[in-house]
């Protein structure tokens, strides 16, 4: 495996994505570049192909959720990139970037002041994890934590004021990167555009019933995996 010695650029929705990706980045030992994106997801897809181009120079990481686009991330990754450039990784979490910090129940259940044993045992499977996480904080002990991420009655949003910077918050203070944020850059369930070979499996539990087109479906290959 090629080790990649200058920074990886990036390119997210928006900038709780920012907040998972760095540390990400810092727990695999790489140099996270510029960011880019952080307009939601639309704007990201449109502009993935020049990004792409870009990644035939540098490396580019792109994590971007499947929210409901496809039934799994193998056609979903195949209809925005068919042919990832060298250095591109991009990466697609099932169905929000908010499963992979319900995967890390214990420290989540502390910070969010409940009991670990509510939080759904297979984040993989929510239908909307960002309505998952918000229907946890309503049952927090802390009065903060439900002002910050439960949206206000009649504000007609989803989630709460302070919602993003509570979550960047419990990305960015642990003392090290939980085993949930690095999972799904070493799982081979995982899928993305450019990967080469197979990393260690992290086993996590997972109830998904899978298609033909869903279990082990290859990724495209290129002429490097760097993450």
């Amino acid at each position: 495996m090629e080790i990649v010695t200058f920074p990886v650029n990036v390119l997210i929705e928006g900038i709780t994505d920012e907040a998972v990706v760095r540390r990400i980045l810092e727990y695999v030992g790489l140099t996270c570049g510029t960011v880019y994106g952080k307009s939601g997801k639309g704007p990201l897809l449109q502009r993935l192909p020049n990004y792409n181009q870009a990644a035939r120079f540098v490396p580019w990481l792109v994590v971007v959720d499947l929210d409901q686009d496809a039934e799994c991330a193998p056609p979903f990754v195949q209809s925005v990139l068919l042919n990832p450039a060298g250095g591109m990784q991009l990466r697609v979490a099932v169905r929000a970037v908010e499963a992979w910090l319900l995967a890390d129940a214990e420290r989540l259940a502390d910070f969010l002041g409940i009991r670990a044993a509510k939080i759904p045992p297979n984040p993989d499977a929510e239908p909307d994890p960002k309505t998952t996480l918000v229907n946890l904080a309503r049952r927090s002990r802390r009065r903060t934590i439900r002002e910050d991420i439960v949206p206000r009655e009649g504000s007609g949003s989803r989630v709460g004021p302070g919602y993003a910077g509570r979550l960047i918050e419990f990305v960015m203070t642990a003392g090290r990167a939980p085993k949930s944020l690095s999972r799904p850059f070493r799982s081979p369930r995982n899928t993305s555009a450019n990967s080469t070979k197979t990393s260690p499996t992290v086993t996590t539990p997972t109830t998904r019933p899978t298609s033909p087109r869903c279990a082990s479906s290859p990724s495209p290959t290129a002429s490097r995996s760097w993450l």
